[in-house]
């Protein structure tokens, strides 16, 4: 592999012009795309195949888009010591309901009041209207939203308290960009400029990451044209494809640096940096292409996208690491080195560079007291993932605290009960639906922690009919999941009818058990795989299986920060936290799918340096060493720039990405400085020779050379010509 990125990267620099041109070309047709092909992206997740998602499908046929469509729920409730019946107040909410009729979009809003299906609470103080849309939620328009949320607001002129909440109250989707991320890339470049001593190689190595995110980002704009897409898939594809866009750019420029003061001239310098250290950015990047491409095993279709569109988004990162940067590189020539070191005599040893002290230090430090280091470490990281064991996750999130949908859910919970925020619907679907959904609705109403079964509602047809279900307990209460597993498997199928369980709060809790089923198979498949990658890498058995148990506690402690601070509240003023309570039950599997990725890069990042000084002959603890001091500085470089990029989500972040983020921050946090440099380090040291024990029968596997070991044996090829910026 290092042979063959080796004469890519001499291909690239030599027509650098026409490579950057390709790539430039690339940008603005997918821009292009992204402006005149987009379309609208959702934020409802459901699992076709599903029984609830099934369901939903046949109302729609039975029942009219109404019943498939975005619903709202307006809330009305009486002044203190009034009721919501008394004239005055009846009067305002009949208006109010006509009001809401007409509102674009809306097919038809309920008359809370209506003497024949009254829904007002037991002390009628409080009722609510229900909405429903013919679409669905992610299809409604801005203004569609701001004219129910102006509505509501005008209705409150009244005296009543008027609330809105439901799907069709809430934006859909969720924005890219903003100046906490603007903030994370400001870091990254002020990072950069620090490592390199050159704000041209700084610049350079931003702007071919910007180029490689603004391509994979565009092109997911243009598939949302094309393919329904969750609107957080975009968000994910930039924040993993920005930081690993400049981290790859960053290793593979300072590798050539490198070569530079070893005397290369600039093109053979930009091919070796592409043969060595784009060996190890193709094997991270596939690291993390297998653990993004991997969340299709799930089977879930919004995972598989998500997975597939960042997947891809690092695909591009690692294919402009490899040309467009080595291109880039062969026009700046030796401007990528600080001025002071342009006309130095050449060296063969670059240990002398700023930082190189310290890190030589940390390393002695580890490897002589490697006991003590790993079990600090390992300690320290499993006490921070106690709070994993707690960790709670739901697809129903709380509102934020003073949005007008927690009002509204305060009061139908205060008022009518916690059940009536998230309804069961039985679907009676078939010719003999008629007369067996008075049965059902019979057998239903003697479950435990039913409230309310309504009457059957059947269709025009008479093919199917509609049964409410009001839990005792909330939607994302256990006792409403127990209460929909005991419908399904205490209430059977008719001679000529189908029993459905579905409602928003079903199609949840199917996509929440799917998710927890997929994660232990992911989990095995991806490590699995990835394990086999490192084994190839290494030539090692030992090394890889530190690698991986390192990821645990990478992933363990990730995970315990992340519930201390979104779940407990501890220090979430911190990370501007709205909203304390379970993560959503995508997180866990998405954060481990792209933690895992970025972690395996830190390990072969670094440990590749280790094995390339063993296999120049170095003893066990020395290449440690020796390993340790060339990739620690550029790996903490890296490590703060994907940090800063993360964290920037953070602050000011979409409510579903902001806990997702701060994952990825913390983990890289963990893994970068604690596991990579620390632990790994002083397990490598205390396992001394068997650390790269290889057996014999396994000596017939593919080498992959990340090391460039084969472009050491002979001498580098030299360019026909010199680039003008070299000269």
């Amino acid at each position: 592999m290092a042979t063959l990125l080796h004469r890519l990267g001499l291909s690239a620099v030599r027509h650098r012009i026409l490579v950057t041109v390709v790539w430039l070309a690339a940008l603005v047709a997918v821009g292009v795309g992204a402006a005149t092909l987009s379309g609208p992206t959702v934020n409802t997740f459901s699992i076709p195949g599903q029984e609830s998602t099934t369901a939903l499908n046949l109302m729609k046929e039975r029942f009219g888009a109404a019943s498939g469509g975005a619903t709202a729920q307006v809330v009305f409730e009486a002044p203190a010591g009034g009721k919501i019946t008394d004239q005055a107040n009846a009067a305002q909410v009949a208006q109010t309901v006509a009001v809401l009729g007409k509102l674009p979009g809306v097919l038809a809003a309920s008359n809370p009041l209506d003497p024949k299906q009254p829904i007002v609470s037991r002390d009628q103080t409080a009722a609510y209207s229900t909405l429903s849309y013919g679409v669905q939620a992610s299809e409604l328009t801005v203004e569609q939203r701001d004219a129910l949320l102006q509505a509501v607001d005008q209705a409150k002129a009244g005296g009543l308290t008027v609330e809105v909440r439901g799907e069709a109250s809430k934006e859909s989707g969720a924005d890219v960009g903003g100046p906490a991320e603007g903030l994370g890339v400001v870091v990254a470049l002020l990072v950069l400029a620090l490592t390199y001593g050159s704000l041209v190689a700084a610049g350079m190595n931003l702007l071919t990451a910007i180029v490689g995110v603004g391509i994979g980002a565009a092109g997911i704009f243009t598939l949302t044209g094309f393919v329904e897409l969750q609107s957080t898939t975009s968000i994910l594809a930039v924040m993993l494809g920005l930081a690993v866009g400049i981290d790859y750019a960053l290793f593979i420029v300072t590798r050539f640096r490198q070569e530079l003061r070893r005397g290369l001239a600039v093109t053979d310098a930009a091919a070796m940096a592409v043969g060595t250290a784009g060996s190890a950015v193709v094997t991270a990047g596939l690291t993390v292409v297998i653990a993004l491409a991997g969340l299709s095993v799930a089977g879930i279709p919004f995972l598989t996208q998500m997975g597939l569109a960042a997947a891809a988004t690092v695909v591009i990162a690692v294919l402009v690491a490899i040309t467009l940067v080595p291109a880039i590189l062969g026009m700046i020539g030796k401007r990528a080195l600080p001025k002071k070191l342009r006309d130095v005599p050449p060296v063969e040893q670059t240990d002398d560079e700023p930082g190189r002290g310290f890190f030589k230090g940390w390393a002695n430090l580890v490897a002589h007291k490697r006991w003590a280091s790993l079990i600090i470490a390992v300690a320290a990281l499993a006490v921070i993932a106690v709070p994993v064991t707690k960790m709670q996750t739901s697809l129903i999130l709380k509102e934020v605290p003073g949005s007008t949908q927690a009002k509204a859910d305060a009061i139908i919970a205060d008022r009518f009960g916690p059940g009536f925020a998230g309804p069961l619907l039985v679907l009676v679907d078939g010719s003999g639906s008629a007369s067996y959904a008075t049965s059902v609705r019979q057998q239903v109403s003697t479950l435990p922690g039913v409230l309310v079964a309504t009457a059957p509602a059947p269709d025009a047809k008479g093919d199917a009919a509609l049964i409410t279900i009001i839990p005792k307990s909330g939607p994302e209460d256990t006792e409403t999941v127990d209460l929909v597993h005991a419908i399904r498997d205490k209430v059977g199928d008719g001679p000529d009818a189908k029993v459905y369980v579905t409602g928003q709060t079903a199609v949840s809790i199917d996509v929440s058990q799917k998710l927890d089923d997929a994660l232990p198979i992911y989990l095995i498949l991806v490590v699995g795989l990835a394990f086999v990658l490192l084994v190839l890498v290494f030539r090692s058995i030992l090394v890889p299986v530190a690698g991986v148990l390192g990821f645990l506690l990478t992933v363990g402690a990730a995970f315990g920060a992340t519930v201390a601070v979104f779940q407990w509240g501890w220090l979430d003023f911190i990370v501007n936290a709205k909203v304390n309570g379970p993560l959503l039950s995508l997180s866990p599997i998405i954060i481990v799918g792209i933690l895992f990725g970025l972690a395996m890069d830190y390990m072969v990042f670094m440990v590749s340096r280790m094995h390339e000084a063993h296999a120049h002959g170095a003893a066990p603890r020395q290449a440690v060493i020796s390993g340790f001091r060339h990739a620690a500085p550029v790996v903490v470089a890296a490590a703060t720039i994907m940090f800063s990029v993360f964290a920037g989500f953070v602050p000011q972040g979409n409510d579903t990405i902001k806990p997702i983020a701060f994952a990825l921050a913390m983990g890289i946090l963990f893994d970068a400085l604690v596991v990579r440099m620390i632990a790994i380090p002083a397990a490598i040291a205390l396992m001394g020779r068997a650390a790269w024990w290889f057996p014999k029968w396994l000596s017939k596997l593919p080498e992959l050379d990340v090391e460039g070991i084969a472009l050491e044996r002979r001498p580098a090829q030299r360019a026909d010509e010199e680039p003008v910026a070299a000269r």
